[in-house]
């Protein structure tokens, strides 16, 4: 996730029933449907752009339709040709170029598409990485997590090999490591956020540490307000207020700077369901710059928006 600035409120609080923005309309790979969709990048005119997994493709729903979204990137079936994806989990907008940056997991890859009208196939960044998440800092430095080593390495834009940033020290639940992390956040001093899913924890490493903080979860998994279950999409506004999608608990949830020991729920936690106010498995997450709140609702195949109050 790219750090975009947001400032909410210390005491913001947020509608608790979602208005759904895309998909909704049951699995499928109509341009109104989403299938197991992702990680999601919402644009400065609040158009969105989701991970649509199971589709093998990169959907774009503009802000006012929510009734189609616009293919932008593979949706020709799974493969690992040029034109196509394979259960893409996370994308990104880089600006300057104008394009997208794709987590095509199963490919094992990071791959570049154009936005320009046209393109019909992508370019490949990084290979051989066991891909999950991808964030960019305002240097454009590249951030992926690698659920098979479980690390997070910083690339310059062309570069292979890139830097380690976050674990890197084999699976385990020491602070030098992770365990299957998934999505990652940058702020402007370059600290790396990392949902550290298998470990029900999120974690802070900052620029040049050998070690992370835990700032969120790590009592184990479980439902109590100290604790997460598979964590994975999270955002960091600019008060360093943290907000986590806490996927098996069907919540999301923020933990403020002051206070490492426990989160609040700010929107679901109303039991599994496909109610305005629950989710069914809730993973990437984003904000606009007004405040208002995106969640992917994966066994939902949707995207719902809460609005800041």
């Amino acid at each position: 996730m790219f750090s975009l600035l947001v400032n909410t409120p210390a005491n913001a609080t947020w509608k608790q029933n979602g208005v759904t923005i895309a998909g909704g309309n049951g699995e499928g790979d109509a341009t109104n449907q989403l299938y197991r969709p992702y990680g999601l990048f919402v644009d400065d005119d609040q158009t969105v752009v989701i991970a649509d997994a199971e589709n093998h493709r990169i959907v774009q729903w503009k802000n006012g339709d929510t009734t189609n979204g616009q293919v932008v990137a593979g949706g020709k079936g799974a493969g690992n040709g040029l034109h196509q994806l394979n259960q893409p989990t996370d994308v990104l907008i880089d600006k300057e170029t104008d394009s997208l940056i794709i987590c095509d997991f199963v490919n094992q890859r990071v791959v570049r598409w154009s936005r320009r009208s046209g393109t019909t196939q992508g370019e490949i960044l990084i290979d051989n990485i066991k891909c999950n998440g991808v964030a960019m800092d305002e240097q454009r430095y590249l951030y992926v997590s690698d659920v098979g080593k479980h690390e997070v390495r910083r690339y310059q834009l062309g570069e292979k090999n890139g830097t380690l940033v976050a674990g890197g020290n084999d699976k385990g639940d020491g602070l030098n490591q992770l365990n299957f992390p998934t999505y990652l956040f940058v702020d402007r001093q370059q600290n790396v956020y990392v949902s550290d899913n298998e470990n029900h924890r999120v974690m802070k490493w900052v620029e040049g540490s050998k070690e992370g903080i835990v700032v969120a979860g790590g009592q184990g998994q479980g439902s109590a307000l100290t604790q997460l279950y598979y964590p994975r999409g999270i955002f960091v506004d600019t008060l360093g207020t943290l907000y986590v999608a806490d996927t098996l608990n069907h919540r999301v949830m923020h933990w403020t700077q002051g206070d490492k020991k426990q989160g609040t729920v700010i929107v679901g936690g109303n039991g599994e369901g496909k109610g305005a106010n629950q989710f069914n498995g809730p993973v990437g997450l984003s904000f606009d710059r007004q405040g208002n709140l995106y969640v992917v609702d994966f066994n939902n195949n949707r995207v719902q928006r809460f609005s800041i109050e």
